[in-house]
């Protein structure tokens, strides 16, 4: 067995793992909340990544440092996202706050296709080339190759993300809204918790994490269209359910061992089956534990 070619489907596995996950927690925290699948959380994935194209291809023009454009397209990307995250919520999802959930969920998978052609029409039905703005770290060097410096900054993107939100849901005020919220709506409302509030909030940070997922991972492939999204938000969402549907270490768990199965899957057997890994998990998740690694089973209340 080739030591290094395993080591280099553990990192690619790790890199696609980390993007995921990002992805992942936006689908985990709304569904916590308000019990929505957001099938157009992937399209908010997209959308960043093509906020921060069109940034860092004005920035270029000005010869700015590449490691300058990326911090700025990629600030930029995650608030347009955020915008976007918010009115999709306020749009397309609280009118239907007390409707059947079917309802809810036809409207997400109606906000996904409208995203995807608004942007198809806006920019074009073609892959697009995404700059590579972050430098080679000649650190990196010494590992012979298999460690890109983009793939670095994925990593420790991910790691803050992640630590920042574990610290914003258990230590602030916002955060122990979103868990009294998710426990009990209607308690929550009782002792005074803007529930409306909550949920908006919730839509923010999730499509927030999304932008941040797009941005690094077209810098890492070089490469974006209008359909990148809607693989990647299902993806993910395999992720969330394999996880655990609603808990947060259960969607980064989930995320990693997703990415991981697909890297050693396309390693050793097809590439051409890379997808198809990823639904094979969600077959066999949903026959023989439904409620995921870390999930807890629940009782549908009537």
């Amino acid at each position: 067995m080739d030591l290094n070619y395993l080591l280099q489907l553990f990192i690619s596995g790790m890199t696609r793992g980390s993007i995921y996950a990002l992805i992942a927690l936006g689908y985990t925290m709304v569904y916590g909340i308000v019990q929505l699948i957001n099938f157009a959380h992937g399209e908010i994935y997209m959308i960043g990544a093509f906020t921060a194209l069109i940034v860092a291809t004005v920035l270029n023009m000005t010869g700015m440092p590449g490691i300058a454009v990326f911090a700025i397209a990629m600030i930029v990307a995650v608030v347009y996202s955020a915008a976007y995250g918010f009115t999709m919520e306020k749009v397309a999802y609280k009118p239907l706050r007390n409707a059947p959930r079917l309802s809810a969920l036809i409207s997400a998978i109606g906000m996904s296709y409208f995203l995807q052609n608004y942007v198809l029409l806006a920019q074009t039905s073609d892959f697009v080339s995404f700059p590579r703005l972050i430098p080679k770290f000649r650190f990196l060097d010494g590992f012979g190759g298999m460690l890109s410096s983009t793939q670095v900054i994925i990593f420790l993107v991910t790691a803050v993300v992640m630590v920042l939100l574990t610290l914003l849901i258990k230590f602030t005020r916002i955060g122990k809204a979103m868990r009294a919220t998710a426990q009990d709506k209607t308690m929550a409302l009782l002792v005074g918790i803007n529930i409306n509030q909550v949920i908006a909030v919730t839509f923010v940070i999730g499509s927030a994490m999304a932008a941040v997922g797009g941005v690094l991972i077209s810098s890492h492939v070089g490469q974006i269209n209008f359909y990148i999204g809607f693989i990647a938000g299902i993806k993910a969402f395999v992720a969330a359910v394999l996880g655990g549907i609603g808990s947060i270490p259960g969607a980064v768990l989930g995320s990693f061992v997703l990415g991981l199965t697909e890297s050693f899957g396309t390693g050793y057997i097809s590439s051409d089956y890379e997808d198809v890994f990823a639904f094979i998990i969600l077959v066999l998740i949903l026959i023989f534990r439904p409620s995921g690694l870390l999930g807890k089973s629940q009782k549908e209340k009537i």
